[in-house]
């Protein structure tokens, strides 16, 4: 986790305990004695690759007296009932961060695992798995981490980061040469110029107007495979659309260099854990 992720997590658990909190905790305060401490441990229910594990001392910190005793690393493999975290403190510093830990915990996690499955799917193959930018709002820096925790690559982190010509950039410009025409000579050549093209003769033109990178969308396995062997090697080849555990394999065989699978961040399902004081 670099230093701009480990920011954005503080501001994430920060912002999260407030709206967890609201005026307080009113059940800890009630049931609790102030002086009562405790240790916790925070257990795996289901298999899964670790991902999001500075949130547990971030949170503790916002707390007082209560401290992180051991911590698995981010891409820890998880199996059921195996101890991710454990704390010690007062019990009502550790009922107050449970949910928001959790929650970070569980969802990060969840993406990380399921990248690691999408990954383990098409091993052997020339291919990446790399995420899109249909995240959560206010949790892409955060996804795309979890993303690399599972062993995949990240595309494009903002609309400023890349250039990627696609169908509504092409019809407002007047046509696929057009497109990409102003995009090499006003945009960063530093940029790699790529185009999203839905048929084998859109990739012809997309091939001729210079494209760096083709994007191949919803293309069937025998269609991709024709445009693989079509771009020969002359640009990059990125699959999307259609991409899920059952495909992906037969995806990654037709040769393409990338394969963009949206669901990564916006339908990995939480990874099972609890918090058990004790």
């Amino acid at each position: 986790m670099n230093a701009a992720e480990r920011l954005h997590l503080r501001e994430l658990v920060s912002r999260a305990l407030q709206e967890d909190w609201g005026s307080g905790d009113l059940t800890s305060a009630l049931t609790v004695s102030p002086g009562r401490e405790g240790k916790a441990r925070i257990r795996a229910k289901a298999h899964g690759v670790l991902a999001g594990s500075a949130a547990v001392p971030l949170a503790a910190a916002c707390v007082e007296n209560v401290q992180v005793l051991n911590l698995l690393p981010d891409g820890s493999e998880l199996e059921p009932g195996c101890v991710l975290a454990e704390l010690e403190g007062a019990a009502l510093g550790l009922l107050a961060i449970e949910r928001v830990m959790l929650n970070i915990l569980q969802h990060l996690s969840g993406v990380a695992t399921l990248t690691r499955r999408y990954v383990n799917a098409i091993a052997g193959t020339r291919a990446r798995i790399v995420d899109t930018r249909k995240t959560i709002p206010g949790l892409r820096l955060l996804q795309k981490y979890a993303v690399r925790v599972g062993g995949g690559y990240n595309h494009r982190f903002d609309l400023s980061d890349g250039i990627l010509i696609k169908n509504n950039h092409i019809t407002a410009a007047g046509g696929v040469r057009a497109a990409v025409q102003a995009a090499r000579q006003r945009g960063p050549h530093t940029l790699r110029v790529e185009v999203e093209c839905r048929t084998l003769s859109e990739v012809d033109e997309a091939l001729a107007a210079g494209a760096e990178a083709i994007l191949l969308d919803n293309m069937d396995v025998e269609t991709l495979r024709r445009a693989v062997e079509r771009v020969a090697g002359r640009a990059l080849t990125e699959a999307s659309g259609g991409v899920n555990l059952e495909t992906v394999r037969a995806i990654a065989e037709t040769g393409v260099d990338l394969i963009s699978v949206g669901a990564l961040t916006h339908s990995a399902p939480a990874v099972d854990m609890h918090m058990v004081l004790e």
